[in-house]
């Protein structure tokens, strides 16, 4: 689940056309590209591997809805660079969990699903969450609540393809495939071939940093030049 407008300012509302254009217009610009996340995801898979001495007792759970596929492609990768992993991966629904139900009440319910060999419990593993985008940190804070019904693992980290800053909660990600540094006006999204088709992609749009910030400097101007004629 992006976790932005819904998550962190991933949608899945993005034309298989999306312009890429030059940064600083307003215009969506793909800031990554196909080879780019290929390369991201595997190198986060060798950085789980290493930190975690191994793939023993690893759990992937992926956030809907693109952290699902994310999770599918660490796997894969996770298989291939140590062989006893099973390459199970899970989903993580987070819904019920959010802060802000109340203002957006109507949401679809989706499922949590664990691995088969988990036998429904996650007690004593390590628990790799896996997002598109971390934003705001809030669709975490409810994934880790999330969790707390499910059992207790032995540590809990976090993967996320992009990281766009703006936390409004105390949550860092342990494994990052690119920092990107955005705007609050800014949408960050990212598109799979699975989920969006077309090529794998991340793309913002809206107006940039510099943009924003001139808009400030002219209002400011404008507020001061309207103090001085009084």
């Amino acid at each position: 689940m992006p976790e932005s407008s819904t998550t962190a300012g991933s949608t899945s509302e993005i034309p298989s056309d999306t312009p890429s254009t030059a940064p600083g217009t307003g215009a969506a610009r793909t800031v990554l590209g196909e080879a780019d996340i290929a390369r991201a995801l595997t190198r986060i898979a060798h950085e789980i591997v290493e930190r975690n001495k191994g793939a023993a007792d690893l759990v992937l759970l992926g956030i809907p809805t693109r952290g699902v596929q994310l999770a599918g492609r660490l796997a894969e990768r996770l298989a291939q660079i140590e062989p006893a992993f099973s390459g199970e991966h899970g989903t993580l629904d987070v819904t019920m969990y959010r802060d802000d139900l109340r203002r957006q009440p109507t949401r679809a319910v989706g499922q949590t699903v664990l691995p088969g060999s988990l036998d429904g419990t996650i007690d004593d593993k390590v628990v790799v969450l896996v997002d598109d985008v971390l934003f705001s940190g809030r669709t975490i804070r409810a994934a880790l609540d999330a969790l707390n019904d499910l059992g207790r693992p032995r540590v809990v980290q976090l993967a996320a393809l992009v990281d766009r800053g703006h936390r409004e909660l105390p949550i860092r990600a342990d494994y990052v495939g690119k920092n990107l540094p955005t705007s609050r006006s800014e949408r960050v999204r990212v598109r799979l071939a699975d989920v969006d088709g077309g090529a794998d992609a991340v793309v913002i749009s809206g107006a940039p940093a510099a943009a924003e910030h001139a808009a400030a400097e002219h209002a400011a101007a404008d507020n001061a030049d309207e103090r001085s004629a009084r």
